[in-house]
């Protein structure tokens, strides 16, 4: 058989992968075409279901079940006009993926005739097999039932495979004992903390604010390779990333990659993609290349949280069954190569009311400054105080690798706002006299658009280091892994500010009750969180080894793998956290502290796994063929009697082959041992640890030091896998 690596490169040199693509002169042509969006609603609907259905998507209230039945029915008939025959719960379990369950329109009546049929119990729950699906030890593998129940907020949309469509109707994903399962029901929950926590501060400074919502802006990150090269790869195809790979004599040192020309093929990809996205009302606004070779980043026009965690959900899915299309393979991985950037999902995150005002952006009136400011210190306030949550919401095996590396922030959690907001901070902070009164007029004005440049959507710089970074109207959760599904960062964000607004009001309504006004009250705690919160700031390299210095000085915790970080989802202080706000029970956090131990405990497994079968089967096999040919070669030239001379450096290499296939061979065998050791313990959070600390930080980089010495001194023509310059530069 051929070797794979080369029948690759031999067809990128020999047939033109590109597919031909087909899109409208306008986005606004296809924008949303597959969506059953609120206009569509008013076509396909009676008066009674659109009220309904407006009432439920905006005010969050309870459809009726008699009323579902006529907006099932409106949803059937404009889902069959566009050839749909089947529906299907679409919804988001905790393994990380999307899950749907397909069923048709047609059925039976009790005398054979076949119709088409949709009704509103259909529409509003499903039953799908839950026993399969991460629970955590809530339920035994044997009791089966679970539930998806309707989310109205999320438009329900159109699929298209191929030349198959199918009605997904997003949910939301319960067990038969009422917990959840999923992703997105705490998310919801959090949403409503946050809604009521920030309406009644917002009321200090206007009483017309009745909502507020959480918009959310994502960042995706992703590789792009050849889709050969990824089928001659076993670790790309069994965990996403390559376990070994030297680094080539070209990577990302040049930075001439960075925003540079896209790939004619990649750009064909890029917009076949987008056509799908925008079908489906993913407002996709942004292509460009990243700084490693082979990367590249899309980012879309900010959204209500919800819809976007959906949005870049159904992203990850399309851009993955399109790129096969292209024979190509996206790589959403955190780290797929070594020794270049890694791949983040930026969250930039804010709130706006349901007056127009986003109170994470300065405004011009003293008041809108104040309430800019109000939202703002407690943003870094909250972050301070539940960093820990923070970092556990974005711990996974995969960003394991990146944080910390490559442009890609440390796993300590700090916030950098830029040094014109920092000298305002300082400023309310050290008011002379240690108070404010009524003559104190000039901070109590909060002319900030004095002090602030007026670009005021740029008044930071951006710091590429900092995990948590304020960018003039929005803070960017810049650690959030490229694979992760945003609404595990979104609901621990807005739950941390729900909680920490509610703190706010209570302190700021002690003081109006000692006879303090309103505004001088609210200056007062501002600068208390100020003060209480100062330590998480930081303007500077992240990167840096001082940081880690300093942070360490400052108490900052620096969890650097996930084992250790999701200890944070089952202090009492989560508990309290997630209980008082009714996001997460104490038997959910429990659930999900041990699905993400298990989930890491797995892929750590697999990781191991493809290392030691590579090595078996493909880089030892390799080296030992070269190694014969060597052998031969310097028997023969000593037969010949040429001397020492003529045979010194093939037996140099043969011996650093030598010593490097020994070492291999000892430590997949030392490492296959500490799996076994490992998977004997029957505590989840010592099993995973174990892996972490026996047999990832033992013997991965150790193993694969070695791996990559031998692919440098193994003849190009043995080696089996394909290159990293092959990956990263042909295409």
């Amino acid at each position: 058989m051929e070797n794979l690596r080369f029948k690759a490169i031999n067809d990128l040199s020999s047939t033109s992968k590109d597919v031909e693509v087909k899109g409208a002169a306008k986005i606004t042509g296809i924008f949303g075409e597959n969506v059953f969006t609120l206009k569509t609603a008013r076509e396909f609907l009676s008066d009674e279901a659109y009220k309904s259905l407006l009432v439920s998507i905006r005010g969050g209230k309870k459809i009726d079940r008699a009323v579902a039945n006529q907006i099932a029915a409106g949803i059937r008939q404009w889902a069959e006009s566009k050839g749909v025959t089947h529906y299907t719960h679409w919804f988001q379990p905790l393994t990380g993926t999307s899950a749907e369950k397909h069923d048709s329109f047609f059925t039976l009546k009790s005398d054979g005739t076949a119709i088409e049929e949709f009704d509103g119990a259909a529409l509003i729950q499903q039953e799908p097999d839950a026993s399969s699906f991460p629970s955590g030890g809530i339920r035994a593998t044997f009791e089966a039932r679970g539930y998806t129940a309707w989310d109205p907020s999320s438009p329900a949309f159109i699929m298209e495979i191929g030349y198959g469509k199918t009605l997904c109707i997003p949910t939301i994903f319960v067990s038969y004992t009422g917990e959840t399962l999923d992703y997105k029901a705490p998310l919801l929950k959090s949403l409503e903390s946050l809604n009521k926590s920030a309406v009644e501060v917002a009321n200090y400074f206007d009483k017309n604010v009745t909502k507020i919502t959480a918009t959310l802006g994502w960042e995706q990150e992703y590789f792009v390779i050849d889709e050969a090269f990824f089928n001659a790869r076993p670790d790309l195809v069994m965990s996403g990333r390559t376990v070994f790979g030297h680094s080539p004599a070209k990577g990302q040192q040049l930075e001439d990659h960075y925003f540079g020309a896209i790939p004619e093929r990649v750009y064909a990809f890029m917009r076949d993609f987008e056509t799908e996205s925008y079908k489906l009302g993913i407002p996709l606004r942004t292509r460009h290349n990243e700084v490693a070779p082979a990367q590249f980043e899309c980012a879309p026009i900010f959204e209500e949280v919800s819809v976007a965690v959906d949005h870049n959900t159904l992203l990850m899915d399309i851009m993955e069954r399109v790129a096969r299309r292209h024979k190509l393979r996206v790589l959403i991985h955190e780290k797929p190569f070594a020794g270049i950037n890694g791949s983040g999902k930026h969250n930039n995150w804010s709130m706006a009311t349901d007056t127009g005002v986003n109170l994470l952006a300065p405004g011009k009136t003293p008041k809108t400054n104040l309430m800019f400011l109000t939202f703002f210190v407690n943003t870094i306030k909250a972050v301070h105080d539940y960093s820990d949550i923070l970092r556990a919401s974005i711990a996974s095996a995969g960003n394991d690798h990146r944080l910390g590396a490559n442009e890609a922030p440390p796993a300590i959690i700090s916030v950098f706002i830029g040094q014109y907001l920092t000298k305002v901070l300082n400023d309310v902070k050290q008011r002379v006299g240690g108070k404010f009164d009524e003559q104190d007029e000039a901070i109590l004005k909060l002319d900030l658009h004095r002090s602030i440049p007026e670009l005021l959507l740029d008044n930071t710089d951006r710091n590429r280091t900092s995990p948590f970074a304020f960018t003039g109207n929005k803070f960017e959760f810049r650690a959030v892994g490229s694979s992760a599904n945003c609404a595990n960062a979104m609901t621990a964000l807005n739950t941390i500010m729900a909680e920490t607004l509610k703190t706010f009001k209570k302190d700021v309504d002690a003081l109006i009750e000692k006879g303090e006004k309103k505004e001088i009250a609210i200056m007062h705690v501002i600068r208390e969180y100020i003060v209480a919160s100062e330590k998480v700031l930081f303007e500077g390299d992240g990167y840096s080894d001082e940081w880690h210095e300093e942070a360490a000085k400052r108490g900052l915790p620096n969890v650097r793998t996930t084992p250790l970080a999701l200890d944070a989802y089952v202090t009492e202080k989560a508990k309290h956290l997630f209980e008082s706000n009714n996001v997460l029970t104490h038997v959910e956090l429990e659930a999900r502290h041990e699905i993400e131990l298990e989930k890491y405990i797995k892929k750590v497994q697999i990781e191991a796994r493809i290392m030691g079968e590579l090595c078996t089967s493909h880089i030892l096999p390799s080296a030992v063929k070269y190694m014969n040919v060597l052998a031969t070669n310097v028997k023969s030239l000593t037969d010949l009697g040429l001397g020492e001379a003529a045979v010194a450096n093939q037996k140099q290499i043969l011996t650093k082959i030598s010593e490097h296939v020994a070492k291999v061979s000892d430590l997949v065998e030392k490492m296959i041992e500490a799996r076994k050791a490992a998977n004997a313990l029957s505590d989840t959070r010592e099993k995973a640890i174990a892996y972490q600390a026996t047999v990832k930080d033992a013997y991965f980089d150790a193993i694969r030091y070695s791996v990559d010495k031998i692919e440098l001194l193994v003849d190009d023509q043995f080696w089996l896998l394909p290159k990293y310059r092959e990956m990263l530069f042909l295409r």
